[in-house]
């Protein structure tokens, strides 16, 4: 089925962004959201698009990122909107880790949302929120092996680009996030769309994980 005949319903996209995040890792999956919604206006202008994509920070006030980039949030954690699909990139996670009211609205939002993904180190947050538990998970090359000890309960998987488990998805480093999002998108709103998008944005898009 193509984009232009599939059902028009907008999905809200919450990117989570925090002090060291990677950039990449929440500006690939922005940007493929994104684009995904302006290259289905093209094909159905009237119709609602099928992303509404935003960020959401503890505050909503500036944030630096890895390298230095600043970043201001759309969204607090005290007025984020409606949640459909929650997306947390990785970076330095330390003090995320340790922050429970960070893992605490994780945890929160993943009640509400239909998908949680994780992007690189990303998935420590999930884990730690406990969505993770009992499921297949990755995250990068670099820190398999600590995913692996700090979560018994996990079954971490090497040598894939993303694992989707349904309600949650969660990929390798940093660019292998943006491949993840093309498969959400090819799973919310068409392959169609999906490749169109990989197309606009003059990506390789590695369709399988």
């Amino acid at each position: 089925m193509s984009i232009a005949d599939r059902p028009s319903q907008t999905q809200a996209v919450a990117i989570h962004l925090y002090p060291e995040v990677e950039v990449l890792d929440f500006a690939g999956p922005f940007e493929v959201f994104a684009t995904a919604s302006r290259v289905a206006s093209r094909l159905r202008p009237t119709a609602p698009p099928p992303f509404a994509v935003f960020t959401v920070a503890r505050e909503a006030a500036p944030v630096r990122a890895r390298a230095g980039l600043r970043v201001l949030p759309d969204h607090g954690f005290a007025d984020c909107p409606r949640v459909d699909v929650l997306l947390v990139p990785g970076g330095v996670v330390d003090a995320e880790l340790a922050d429970a009211r960070t893992i605490d609205w994780i945890r929160a939002r993943a009640d509400e949302a239909g998908i949680v993904a994780s992007v690189c180190t990303g998935a420590f947050l999930l884990a730690e929120a406990g969505l993770l538990s009992g499921r297949a998970a990755t995250t990068h090359w670099e820190d398999l092996d600590a995913l692996r000890a700090r979560h018994r309960d996990i079954d971490v998987r090497a040598d894939v680009r993303w694992i989707d488990e349904g309600a949650v998805v969660t990929s390798a480093g940093i660019a292998a996030g943006i491949d993840m999002s093309l498969h959400l998108v090819a799973r919310l709103a068409g392959r169609d769309l999906a490749v169109r998008t990989a197309r606009q944005m003059d990506v390789v898009w590695h369709e399988r994980p």
